[in-house]
């Protein structure tokens, strides 16, 4: 079922024109000629679709958090700062589809009670940026945005923001300070943003993926919705796939698809390029555990392993890993596991904002004790020692990206050990260009 991506292969889609002929817009009509902003919440709550930015929280409990004081303006704010290594797909629905997340943005703001609202795009991508803001004079020249929407006497301005090329922003307090024209440190909780947010008014934050749901579950129904997927996993969701595939590119799957299918079938990513075996997986972007391919195949149990929030996660990070924001990363037997450590480490430690010691410090550490093992130059002990380091940084920050700098590292020592061993063992085999630790090639 494609519920997100059915219309995004329709020749000039982005237009408002084609849109609009393929039944754009008809759920703003809906929520706003027919519907209650309770009601629209209520339909969302039913869907049980679930945050689409990593976190997965239930988007509806969501909204029904925010605080409605009266005098105060309430704001929603779409995280479309896709900036995690291995993600991709927000990125693909803005450029493809920017009226799908207009309209997205209207009924959910409607249902929040916004009359002003942002999207804060990732800096980077300038082209998406101005692909969004002529999508909304298109919509505001058919009154979809402005004062008094269809005559409704509701009034909604539409803000793209760019951001600073940040991945902490990615963070929602750490967007709301951006947004704001400071640094983008993420904030100490509590107050939640739904309580005091942006301008310290009350705000939802939620992502791209997230608020395009909303037109079909509005057109639809929630009920509807929940059909598609499994258990609390409803819908569908779309896949950033990259690696070493045949078919790289975003997909839109339903959630319950088991693994298998989506590496293997034609229709998805194709199998593992040829004459190549699999090696791990990274199932949800670069902040979630890495796993070997047969954990990623089949549960600890044996079980077949499915695309969901439960089954990934299944068995903890002992066996298992997370969907996260749907980065998909496939390695074969060619891939270094240590040099693509290090790699992910550079990352969270140049991405660090500073703000927590045990993130500023133990991040740096990592990636050093990374790359002197990759190089060559480590020792035995340093493998530990990186266990430790990253146990010092879970769970002791203000925001998940110590947690998500941590995880990585920790998850390619457990299931891993033998080939950062290998590394350490034999510093000048491990350090010819192209190097790959394979069972079979440990020295005796």
């Amino acid at each position: 079922m494609k519920i997100l991506t059915e219309h995004i292969n329709t020749p000039g889609i982005e237009t408002f024109e084609v849109y609009r002929k393929k039944g754009g817009y008809t759920a703003v009509e809906k929520a706003i000629k027919t519907m209650s902003p309770e009601a629209v919440v209520e339909e969302v709550k039913k869907s049980g679709v679930r945050g689409r930015g990593g976190a997965g929280f239930p988007m509806g409990m969501k909204w029904s958090f925010l605080a409605k004081p009266e005098g105060v303006p309430r704001y929603l704010v779409c995280n479309a700062d896709e900036s995690e290594p291995g993600t991709f797909k927000d990125h693909y629905l803005m450029k493809n589809l920017p009226h799908l997340l207009i309209e997205g943005m209207i009924i959910s703001s409607y249902a929040l009670g916004a009359n002003k609202s942002f999207i804060y795009v990732r800096g980077e991508l300038m082209y998406v940026i101005r692909i969004l803001e002529k999508a909304i004079e298109e919509a505001k020249a058919a009154g979809f945005l402005g004062k008094n929407i269809l005559g409704s006497g509701y009034d909604l301005e539409l803000v793209v923001h760019p951001g600073g090329g940040a991945y902490i922003c990615g963070e929602e307090t750490a967007l709301l300070e951006s947004l704001e024209g400071k640094r983008g440190n993420p904030r100490n909780k509590p107050p939640f943003p739904a309580v005091k947010g942006l301008y310290q008014c009350p705000t939802v934050v939620n992502n791209v993926e997230s608020i395009a749901t909303t037109s079909w579950i509005i057109n639809n129904g929630g009920e509807a919705y929940a059909t598609y997927g499994i258990g609390k996993s409803t819908g569908t969701k779309l896949i950033s796939a990259s690696g070493h595939i045949n078919n790289p590119g975003v997909y839109e799957i339903n959630l319950g698809l088991s693994c298998d299918e989506f590496l293997n079938s034609d229709e998805y990513c194709g199998g593992v390029r040829k004459g190549h075996t699999l090696k791990a997986v990274v199932a949800g972007g670069s902040s979630v555990p890495i796993v070997p391919g047969h954990l990623f195949l089949k549960t600890a149990n044996g079980e077949d392993r499915l695309m969901s929030y439960e089954s990934l996660s299944d068995g903890g990070f002992a066996t298992g890993t997370m969907l996260g924001s749907g980065g998909f990363i496939v390695f074969d037997e060619t891939a270094c596991i240590v040099r693509n450590t290090w790699n992910f480490a550079r990352f969270y430690e140049h991405e660090s904002c500073g703000q927590c010691s045990p993130c500023r410090e133990g991040t740096g550490w990592m990636q050093k004790v990374l790359n002197r093992i990759e190089h060559g130059k480590g020792s035995m002990h340093d493998i530990d020692l990186l266990v430790d380091i990253s146990k010092k940084i879970e769970g002791n920050t203000i925001c998940p990206l110590g947690d998500a700098a941590a995880w990585p590292v920790a998850s390619a020592i457990r299931h891993f050990r033998d080939e950062f061993e290998w590394h350490i063992k034999h510093p000048i085999e491990a350090t010819k260009p192209g190097a790959v630790y394979m069972k079979e090639s440990v020295l005796a």
